[in-house]
C-alpha cells in the first residue's frame, strides 16, 4: 500500500514538474507582441509572433509591445524667455521600431521616457516667449516631437505625436488677459454695429437712388407719351383742318356769279342797317353790279 501512495506521489511530482516545463517552455506570442530572448545571459534576438519555444531556466524572455502607446505628462512649472512661470501638461505618443534596443539600450523606459520629457519641456518653454508659448502650441508641440525623438531613437522608440493640452499662466497675466479678451470682444461688437449701420445706410441709399431712377424713368416714359399724343393730335387736326379746306374750296368752286352777287347785296343790306354814314365799296362790286344788269 505504500509503494503505491510512493507511485502516485512521484507520477504527480513528475506531473507537476512536465507541466512547469512545458508552461516556461511554451509561449504564444500575439501579432501585436515580441519577445527578446536572453539565453544565459546573452540576447539571441526577438521571437513571434505565434508559437515560441524557450528552454525553461536557460532561457529569459522579456515582452515588448508593439502597438503606439500614450503617455501622460502632468503638469510641469517651467519658465518662459521673458521670465513668467507658467504650468503645463502634455501627452505624447511612441511606438517601439526596435524590440531589442528597446530592451538592451535603456533599463527603466517608462522613468527615463518621463524624466527626459519633462527636461525636454522646459528646454524648450526656456527659448520661447510667453506670448508665444500661448499663441503658438503647433509649434512648441513639433519641437517637442522633434528634441524627444532624437533622444529615444537610440533606444529603438519613435515618438510620433507630442499634444499640449493645458496652458496656465500665472495668475496676474490671466486678469490681464481676460481684460484684453473683454476689450477685444467689445471692439468687434463695436466694429459689427458700425459696419451693420454703414450697411444699412447704403442699402437705404441705394433704396433712394433706385426710386429716384425709376421715378425719372417713369416721368420721361409720361412726357414721351404725352408729346406723342399731342404730336398725333396735331396731326389729326392738321388732317381735319386740310379735309375741311378741301371741302370748302369744291363747295366754292360750284358756286355762280349771281350767287356771289346776291351775297354782295345782303352784305349791303346789312351794312345800311347799321348807324354808319359813309361807305367803301370794292371795285369787284361794281362789275358785278354790271355783269348783274346785264344777265337782266
Amino acid at each position: 500500500m505504500e509503494s503505491i501512495i510512493y507511485l502516485l506521489c512521484f507520477i504527480l511530482i513528475i506531473g507537476a514538474a512536465v507541466f512547469v516545463f512545458l508552461a516556461n517552455a511554451i509561449r504564444i506570442v500575439p501579432e501585436y507582441q515580441r519577445l527578446v530572448v536572453f539565453r544565459l545571459g546573452r540576447c539571441i534576438g526577438t521571437r513571434g509572433p505565434g508559437l515560441v519555444l524557450l528552454i525553461p531556466i536557460i532561457d529569459r524572455a522579456v515582452k515588448v509591445d508593439l502597438r503606439e502607446q500614450i503617455r501622460e505628462i502632468p503638469h510641469q512649472t517651467a519658465i518662459t524667455k521673458d521670465n513668467a512661470s507658467i504650468s503645463v501638461d502634455f501627452i505624447w505618443y511612441y511606438k517601439v521600431l526596435d524590440p531589442t534596443e528597446s530592451v538592451l539600450q535603456v533599463g527603466n523606459f517608462e522613468a527615463a521616457a518621463q524624466g527626459m520629457a519633462t527636461t525636454t519641456l522646459r528646454a524648450v518653454i526656456g527659448g520661447i516667449l510667453l506670448d508665444d508659448v500661448l499663441s503658438e502650441r503647433e509649434h512648441i508641440n513639433s519641437m517637442l516631437r522633434t528634441r524627444l525623438d532624437e533622444v529615444t531613437e537610440r533606444w529603438g522608440v519613435k515618438v510620433t505625436n507630442v499634444e499640449i493640452r493645458e496652458i496656465i499662466p500665472p495668475r496676474e497675466i490671466q486678469e490681464s488677459m481676460n481684460r484684453q479678451m473683454s476689450a477685444e470682444r467689445i471692439r468687434r461688437a463695436v466694429v459689427t454695429e458700425s459696419l451693420g449701420t454703414r450697411e444699412a445706410a447704403i442699402n437705404v441709399a441705394e433704396g433712394e437712388k433706385q426710386a429716384a431712377i425709376l421715378k425719372a424713368e417713369g416721368q420721361k416714359q409720361a412726357a414721351i407719351l404725352q408729346a406723342e399724343g399731342e404730336q398725333q393730335a396735331q396731326i389729326l387736326r392738321a388732317e381735319g383742318y386740310s379735309i375741311a379746306l378741301e371741302k370748302i374750296f369744291s363747295a366754292a368752286r360750284q358756286v355762280d356769279q349771281n350767287t356771289m352777287t346776291l351775297q354782295y347785296f345782303e352784305a349791303l343790306k346789312a351794312l345800311g342797317a347799321g348807324p354808319a354814314t359813309k361807305y367803301i365799296f370794292p371795285l369787284e362790286f361794281t362789275s358785278l353790279i354790271e355783269r348783274f344788269t346785264k344777265q337782266s
